[in-house]
């Protein structure tokens, strides 16, 4: 197992990325790697400061030659997603990450390698260092806690960054220009009520979707893969079975398309509810046929439960989750192929007295996303229910004429002899919010081949790192005069 990942090149990238290896810095605990970087400034004898957002912000001038270019701001963030095997035995808080070469990649072993977004840092630390780069101003911005909250980027404040340009070092695939992104909000109702004793005369069934793909409701929601939320309380709006609803669960993570979802349910006629439930799940499969391959809906007998869901209040939730929107709302004008807004009914669940549902919006443009909030706020009131809108944050909308992607394009031509795929992404990014705080910027998303991060099979492509740095370094050299 060979180590010594300072024997790559570029060896200030490699040199910077190992030494960040050895410090512990899973989110909301970055003091060790806040510290590493103001150390690194005071001996370089760079501008540096700590916000009250334990951002980190460092300062360079120009290189003679160089005051005319527009000034370029560099970003990562400082913490990293933990996790590890099983059988792994690890304390992210206290011991260093196990990085080692393997062929073409550095990975590490049986734990996340932190190449999401240590790479990053280890760009910006060598730039910084490297005396021989030409470049305009620059100034490097290390954000805290991206991972679970995006705080630092929240936390940014105004008056802060002077440049004109930011460079996000943030993304996954060597090659690839991002330059947009969704912004996201959370729609979070809330229906209150008094369970009531089930009436007699009825039987008890289990009504289950499950088989679906689901995904991640950014990055899939474009694929229109089914919602079983959706699925399930469409099967109960149209029964021609009187029924009585108990309980329901269904989905999981705000974030992730609804795979599963469950209901207890007082019947007539569980043989007859069965049938129609077995022509219901033909029927779906068909219309979901090339997207869902295993659509199950099944009916099966259960034990009664004592208390039922209040009847209005059942059909109201009905009627709401069936009429809200869901999924794709609009695609980009700006960018073929690339959903613009969409919402994902993510949670709906009872605990014998209130039923909780959950909705993730996200749009790059912010004014759809606040209307598609009011206009989801608008069905469940309706439907009787408190709703709250919160966490929202900042999309990232595609300016395709923007100068430093035009530079950008031809600075990668020029060095591979291609042009780098210009996109974005239906997800969160810091430029959003970042973008939010200074609304003037010209933002680009850029970095090396990672796969599978966020998981301990995370690893980072040796030779796009090189091509990566290659890449930012003549960015620097090249960039837009001022105006």
């Amino acid at each position: 197992m060979d180590k010594n990942l300072k024997s790559l090149s570029p060896a200030l990238v490699w040199k910077h990325f190992s030494e960040i290896t050895q410090i512990p810095r899973p989110s909301y605990h970055e003091e060790k790697i806040r510290q590493y970087i103001v150390d690194f400034a005071a001996a370089h004898g760079l501008e540096c400061r700590v916000d009250e957002a334990c951002n980190v912000y460092i300062r360079k001038a120009a290189t003679p030659g160089m005051e005319n270019r527009k000034g370029i701001i560099m970003q990562a963030h400082l913490d990293m997603v933990p996790q590890k095997n099983n059988d792994k035995v690890f304390d992210f808080t206290t011991d260093p990450i196990e990085a080692y070469i393997d062929g073409e990649w550095v990975t590490a072993n049986g734990t996340t390698l932190g190449a999401d977004d240590g790479i990053g840092v280890a760009a910006i630390l060598a730039v910084l260092e490297d005396e021989s780069l030409p470049h305009g101003d620059i100034e490097a911005l290390f954000t805290a806690t991206e991972e679970t909250g995006m705080d630092g980027a929240f936390g940014l404040k105004p008056g802060l960054l002077k440049g004109e340009i930011l460079l996000n070092l943030d993304s996954e695939t060597e090659g690839e220009l991002y330059v947009g992104c969704a912004g996201g909000l959370d729609a979070n109702m809330t229906i209150e009520y008094e369970a009531e004793a089930a009436p007699a005369g009825f039987e008890a069934v289990n009504l289950t979707v499950k088989g679906l793909k689901g995904g991640h409701s950014g990055i899939q929601i474009g694929c229109q893969r089914a919602n079983a939320n959706r699925l399930l309380f469409r099967l109960l709006l149209h029964t021609a079975q009187p029924f009585h609803l108990a309980s329901v669960d269904g989905g999981g993570l705000r974030n992730a398309i609804p795979r599963e979802a469950s209901a207890t349910l007082l019947v007539k006629d569980a043989a007859a509810f069965a049938e129609e439930v077995a022509a219901y799940e033909k029927t779906v499969t068909a219309e979901f046929a090339g997207i869902e391959e295993s659509i199950s809906v099944k009916a099966v007998k259960c034990d009664a439960p004592e208390r039922i869901i209040p009847d209005t209040v059942a059909m109201n939730l009905t009627r709401a989750v069936v009429g809200a929107p869901d999924g794709v709302i609009r695609m980009s004008t700006a960018m073929e192929g690339l959903v613009q807004t969409s919402t994902n009914l993510a949670r709906v669940v009872s605990d014998g007295s209130c039923i909780k549902l959950q909705c993730l919006l996200r749009s790059s443009v912010n004014s759809e996303k606040a209307a598609l909030g009011e206009a989801i706020k608008g069905v469940f009131e309706l439907a009787g229910a408190k709703v709250e809108l919160t966490g929202s944050y900042d999309g990232w909308n595609p300016d395709m004429s923007s100068p430093i992607l035009h530079a950008m394009k031809e600075s990668y031509k020029a060095l591979f002899g291609k042009l780098p795929a210009v996109t974005a992404i239906h997800a969160g990014l810091e430029c959003g919010i970042i973008g939010g705080t200074y609304p003037s910027l010209d933002m680009i998303s850029f970095g090396p081949t990672i796969c599978y991060p966020h998981s301990p099979d995370e690893k980072v492509e040796i030779a796009s790192v090189e091509r990566f740095y290659n890449f930012l370094t003549d960015t620097l050299k090249n960039a837009p005069e001022k105006k």
